[in-house]
């Protein structure tokens, strides 16, 4: 059973971001350099904030709970805000390579395009993030031991799964309005990616009452996947194309690019 639990939780938590690395950055190498390469900006950033969180626990009374839970609040704010600071140091870093693509690209133009690594920053910021986070859970599932005996919630390894998917497709469309905030000197989008990104790391507190943290969580996701969605370029119309296509190519009726092609 606790094997079960154990391949479950897995694919639930990173089973639509495997699908989306594969489709979508391994084909492409340069994809997969940004990837590693933004991988290691949120491991940086965790680094940090794991020396900050030390050296505050260490200054602390143990004995004192509102001071614990205080530090803890602390920590977590402090640990979004590096995020998203490493974030914005990422971008500089690509824009600068960019141009210096372009410089050096016979066609006059980069290779991979900004919204590209918007994308592809994002999605190694969220799984790297939800590796982290899962990866003791997942080791606890494989036993011994039963969850809930101690009158705990039944629903643990489960609902951790959940929120650790949510986080890294919230990770990719953040990483889209952010890099289109700074592109476009925003603002207003990089705040707004803060401020959902403190929102939901906050709601973890909400826990063990799952409901609480995990529904508002994906109405955020929702929201900020239809805000990317658009910003990429994306419109209602091509996503109506986009089902007739599926449906078409379901019941067998007419291949897909015969309905696409232009008519002379």
């Amino acid at each position: 059973m606790t094997l079960a639990v154990f391949f479950g939780c897995m694919c639930i938590a990173f089973g639509p971001a495997a699908a989306l690395f594969v489709f979508t950055v391994a084909r492409d190498p340069l994809r997969v350099i940004l990837f590693i390469a933004a991988a290691f900006f949120w491991l940086l950033s965790l680094l940090l904030s794991s020396l900050v969180w030390f050296i505050a626990v260490k200054a602390s009374d143990a004995r004192d709970q509102r001071l614990q839970k205080g530090l803890l609040i602390f920590g977590v704010v402090f640990s979004v805000l590096l995020q998203e600071l490493f974030r914005l140091a990422y971008y500089k870093l690509l824009r600068k390579a960019m141009d210096g693509l372009v410089a050096l690209s016979e066609e006059g133009q980069s290779p991979v395009s900004i919204r590209q690594m918007a994308y592809v920053t994002g999605l190694g910021f969220g799984i790297i993030s939800g590796t982290f986070s899962m990866i003791n859970i997942l080791a606890d599932s494989l036993g011994p031991g039963t969850v809930g005996i101690h009158g705990d919630s039944q629903y643990y390894f489960i609902t951790s799964a959940f929120m650790t998917l949510v986080v890294i497709l919230l990770n990719t469309f953040w990483g889209v309005v952010f890099f289109h905030g700074c592109e476009r000197q925003q603002w207003w989008d990089v705040l707004t990616v803060v401020a959902t990104h403190l929102l939901v790391s906050g709601l973890t507190f909400l826990n063990p009452l799952y409901e609480g943290s995990l529904i508002p969580a994906y109405l955020i996701m929702l929201l900020m996947g239809t805000w990317a969605y658009f910003l990429s370029g994306g419109s209602v119309r091509n996503l109506q194309r986009f089902l007739r296509c599926k449906y078409v190519a379901m019941n067998q009726e007419i291949p897909c690019r015969a309905r696409t092609e232009p008519r002379s």
